[in-house]
This record gives C-alpha cells, structure tokens and sequence, in this order.
C-alpha cells in the first residue's frame, strides 16, 4: 500500500539556525543573538552571526532542494526581521527577503510551509517582559498580521509555534537556552499559559486575514513520549497514559501544550507538588487558545520505551548497554515514528506531519570530495519503515519533513551536530549534497517505495 499519492516530502530549517545576517538591513536582536554573543553559553564560543548565510544563499539553497526533489520546505520568519522592536515598525526589507525565498520556491515547485516562531524572540520585547508580559500575545498576533497579509497569497500552510518546551522550557525554567533565565513555578506557568494564548490569538490572526484558505498547525516537541515493548495490551495502554501524563515537570511534556489547544483543557495536574502555581485561566483564554488547528506537527527524535506496572502504571526499560545514539547523544529508537503518531491521532483526531526528524552525526568530507553518511541513511531508513507501518495502518500523517536541509548552527552545541542532507563547510559557506541526501532522493521519486 505504501505512502499516499500526495504525501508531503520535505525538509525544514529555522531562521536563526540558517539565515545569518544578524544585523543586516534592518534587522533587530533577538535573544539568541545577545544570548550567544555572551562567554559560556556556546560551545566552542559559535555564534549564528552568520550560520548557513542562507539570506545570501537562498538562490543556491533553493537550486539544491530542487535537485533533491524536495517537494516543501519548512522555514521559519525572523520575528525582530519582520519587526525589529517585535511590535510597530515595519522593516520592509526584512519582508523583502521572504518575498524572494517564497516566489523562488514556488519558481522551483517546492512548497512553503511557513513557522511564525522558532525561538528567537525580538530582544526589544524581551526587556518588557517577554513571555511573562500578557500584552505579547497582542504583539505575536500584530506580528503574525503583517506577515500573512505580505504572503499568504502565496502561501497556504502555517505553523504557529515550534517547541514551546524549549523556549519556555529550557530557555526559562533550566536557563540552557536564550535568554538564560531560571524562573519560579509561578512566573514559569504564567509564560505558558501566555505563550499558548499566543499560538491561539495567531490561529485568529491568520483565518482573519488570509488571502486564501489556509491550513493551520502547531508544533510542540514530541518527547513526552513512550513506546511499548511488547504489543500486549497492557503495555500499550501504560504507554500511551504516561505519553499524555501531565507529570512532575509538565512543561516539558506533551498535554501541557496540545490538551489546551486540541480538547480546550489543560491537562489533570491534581495532586502534584506545583499545583498551587498553575495560574487562573478564564473560559475566554482557554476559546481563544483552541481555535481550530488543521495539524498538528511532531517533532520526532526518539522515544522512551516503557511496559505495564503494577495498576497499569508504566515502567520505563533502561537502554541496553552501548545502545545506538547519535552524536547528541540521543538514543536511535524508530518504533518512534510509529506510536507517536498512532497515540496522537487516537487522543487529539487531528491530521499530523512529521516536522522534524533527523540524525545528528560528525559528517566530514572524505578524500574523493563527497559526503558518505551511511549511519544516515540506516537512520532515516528504519524511522521512515515506522512511519510507513503508521500511514498504512491508516493513520492520518499527511508528510515528512528532515531536519535539516543544511547543517547548521545547534543552538548551544554550535556547530558540533551536523543534521544536514547537505553538508556546509561553514568557513566558505561551500555546500555539497551528502549520500543521504542522494538517498533522500531516491525515497520522494519512488514516494517511499524503496522503504521496505
């Protein structure tokens, strides 16, 4: 049976990964580019001042994804691009630029899925209180208007949000990410609650002001999840309640952020210790946080592997000694990409796409100038058999977008993890499409027959 006829193959990017150009034409900061510029947050002191140089790039970028055969491209706007303040004033050669990169794709028949925000956040609204400041989610949903009223004749897909774990998570509660800051609970729960009114005010944001009918997703991280062991019942049913358990750190899990906006609640947190911090939320807030999606985007990497417990609580089963991982250290479990989406769709009844999925390696140029990533292509060849075991039993993933396109800079691991398809020297900014990229090819000619 095999992958539907109109399966989504692309690969995705984020502006501050790829695009460089920090202070160029008008651009404004964001937290990440005062955030890497201090000593101590960056490995290797790497910077994204100038990353993948995507903005003098793109003609080049968009020329490889068209000799991959890459049918849509997942990229993300530079809010302080767009609005160097993140409210008021226009930069028009921000727009300009993702003008060009829309009609360039389109030129090319590659389709653009656009994210309205992965992570960096206009520094400017940072200093008023960033995502504990309520009047942000007025700003996201003015910033969002500008943008689909300047593309979104072209454009039909959006996502609203990436990975709320990370920038409210690991950049506010661990301070791992910019802008570095470890809050209390209360302040903590607070920016959540506004980062979700945000995604919410967006949804009405877009279907307002579309020029076109769109279709509107949202994608939170997919790692709050676990897979069974076994196919018994009772191991499947523990692993799918603790996958959407609100648990002791419910931040970085998977209800927090998508039982609000698929079921218009938030996730049952009774009888855990941060109870008291979850602030009052009103029936107007939780309306406007689950408008209608169309989506919902996984971003999928690994899974925790789990069996039934006494009263049907889970266990989660330790790796093997030496077990499979990438070089970020994450464990190689492709079963992922077959119960996340399964577990998905039977809680929330939305269609999905695969994101993000990818494999972190150190790839180097080997003595004949090319890339060979063989542990790559294994990689993606065993997830996308999981994914292919999903869409054929009837699950309704709609695509597969790679993370990523290029290799880029990591956030705080700089450019010691290389996720691309094509391989990016980035002292010259040279590029070279790497075996899996060849590879990848091969999946979207035949639309994945070659998965078996």
């Amino acid at each position: 049976m095999g992958f539907p006829k109109n399966f989504v193959w692309g690969v995705a990017s984020s502006s501050y990964q790829v695009e460089g150009a920090w202070n160029r034409d008008g651009k404004g900061l964001s937290v990440w580019d005062t955030y890497v510029h201090e000593p101590g947050h960056i490995q290797n002191q790497d910077t994204g001042d100038t990353a993948c140089d995507q903005y003098g790039h793109i003609k080049e970028d968009i020329a490889l994804m068209a000799e991959m055969q890459i049918k849509a491209y997942r990229f993300s706007i530079s809010w302080p691009r767009v609005m160097p303040e993140g409210t008021g004033r226009i930069n028009q050669k921000g727009l300009d630029y993702y003008d060009r990169l829309t009609d360039q794709l389109l030129e090319n028949g590659i389709t653009p899925y656009i994210t309205l925000f992965h992570w960096d956040l206009p520094y400017q609204l940072y200093t008023k209180g960033g995502w504990m400041n309520r009047d942000i989610t007025d700003y996201f949903a003015a910033y969002a208007e500008t943008v689909v009223n300047r593309l979104s004749d072209r454009v039909k897909y959006w996502i609203t949000e990436n990975e709320p774990q990370c920038y409210i998570g690991a950049a506010l509660a661990s301070g791992e990410h910019a802008p570095g800051l470890k809050l209390g609970k209360k302040e903590l729960f607070l920016a959540a609650h506004h980062s979700l009114l945000a995604h919410g005010k967006a949804v009405e944001a877009i279907r307002s002001c579309a020029k076109q009918a769109s279709v509107i997703g949202y994608a939170p991280a997919s790692w709050h999840l676990w897979s069974p062991v076994t196919e018994k019942a009772e191991d499947i049913e523990a692993c799918r309640k603790m996958t959407f358990d609100a648990g002791e750190e419910p931040i970085g899990g998977t209800s927090w952020w998508l039982d609000p906006v698929c079921l218009g609640r938030y996730p049952d947190t009774t009888g855990y210790s941060y109870e008291a911090y979850i602030p009052d939320t009103t029936a107007e807030d939780m309306k406007i946080i689950s408008q209608p999606i169309d989506f919902i985007g996984m971003n999928v990497y690994q899974t925790y592997r789990g069996k039934a417990g006494e009263n049907g609580t889970c266990i989660t089963i330790p790796n093997d000694p030496g077990y499979a991982r990438t070089n970020a250290e994450w464990p190689v479990t492709p079963e992922a990409l077959y119960w996340g989406p399964k577990f998905y769709e039977e809680r929330y009844h939305k269609k999905l796409y695969i994101t993000e999925n990818g494999l972190s390696n150190q790839d180097w140029i080997f003595l004949d100038g090319q890339v060979h990533d063989l542990q790559r292509i294994d990689f993606l060849h065993r997830y996308l058999y999981q994914l292919k075991r999903a869409v054929e039993e009837g699950i309704s993933v709609e695509g597969y977008f790679h993370w990523t396109l290029t290799d880029n800079f990591e956030w705080t691991s700089g450019y010691n993890n290389r996720f691309g398809l094509v391989y990016t020297d980035f002292k010259n900014q040279n590029r070279i499409i790497k075996d899996s990229g060849k590879w990848y090819r091969q999946v979207i000619e035949t639309n994945g027959e070659i998965i078996k």
